[in-house]
């Protein structure tokens, strides 16, 4: 009989940021598979498991061997910081189940649990940096080539996106996060807010508030994540914080509001919206006081 195999992320790394589902399924497994400062950290939760630890390149062989462990019947979690499936190991244990010809209801059963990225948790050390559209990127050339990274780069800085950088250095990669700061000084300020956060709730968390043009000047590993503001981030009392945008339809310092609830989704109060193609369900909508479209929706439930 086939076992089942879960792929776990376990956030950040300390117990308090880990989600009861992980931890339920690290303590229920027979097997544990990670790198193997991940499997330290979990170190309280493990009992008599079997372990499987090895090295930081070695993640093909790891997700062989979960695959190997479940099709013998055993319980096999496979552990990934942050969250599996954001440059965590979920991916890769689909792909060797393809190649396998694995079919979901066939065979080994896969659970991927989530956990919090590093982008949530750094945001959270460095205040409010996510409140608007932001994008991942790794900047490995290992797996990517770097022309690939490089046109991420660029479509994120000319789009006016928050970044956050994975994967931003290491001993070897030192050129990658020197190019990608070139290419986002075209779109952005040199005084735009950068946050570095460095082992977010570990225990040799660093957290480093700078700027685009003085970033380099920090120290920056493959243990850090690099968060870098858009064109609206700001910095106040030592917050990094990107508005979302209420200030073009509130007045946040007053309590009575120039717009009603029923006025806020009309087309005058929103003249940077794209027009409305609805006039019917905009009409209503803005008459309820919902998001455009929400007649349709109502429409299509009936």
């Amino acid at each position: 009989m086939s076992g089942r195999l879960s792929v776990i992320g376990f956030g950040p790394g300390d117990f308090e940021h880990m989600t009861q589902r992980a931890k339920d399924a690290i303590r229920e497994s027979d097997v544990v598979i990670g790198y193997n400062t991940y499997v330290d950290l979990i170190r309280g939760l493990l009992g008599e498991q079997q372990i499987v630890r090895t090295g930081m390149t070695e993640e093909v062989s790891r997700a062989q061997e979960a695959v190997r462990q479940a099709e013998a019947g055993h319980k096999v979690a496979v552990i990934s910081s942050g969250d599996a499936g954001v440059y965590g190991m979920a991916g890769l244990v689909y792909e060797v189940l393809i190649e396998k010809g694995w079919r979901r209801g066939e065979g080994v059963e896969v659970e991927v649990i989530p956990g919090i990225s590093a982008i949530n948790s750094t945001a959270s050390l460095l205040g409010a940096p996510v409140m608007h559209d932001a994008c991942t990127i790794s900047l490995s050339d290992h797996l990517t080539p770097w022309e690939i990274i490089e046109k991420r780069i660029e479509a994120a800085g000319a789009a006016d996106f928050v970044v956050a950088l994975y994967n931003p250095r290491s001993g070897r990669r030192t050129r990658q996060i020197v190019e990608t700061r070139r290419i986002l000084l075209k779109y952005r300020s040199p005084e735009t807010p950068v946050g570095i956060v460095k082992s977010a709730y570990r225990e040799r968390e660093q957290v480093v508030l700078t700027t685009l043009a003085q970033m380099l000047e920090h120290d920056i590993g493959m243990l850090t994540t690099v968060v870098i503001g858009n064109s609206s981030t700001m910095v106040y009392d030592g917050l990094m914080i990107t508005p979302r945008g209420y200030q073009r339809k509130y007045t946040l310092g007053e309590e009575l509001q120039p717009l009603k609830p029923h006025e806020r989704s009309r087309p005058e109060a929103e003249p940077w919206a794209l027009a409305q193609e609805e006039p019917e369900a905009s009409a209503g909508a803005a008459a309820g006081g919902e998001e455009p479209g929400g007649g349709v929706l109502r429409r299509l439930q009936q």
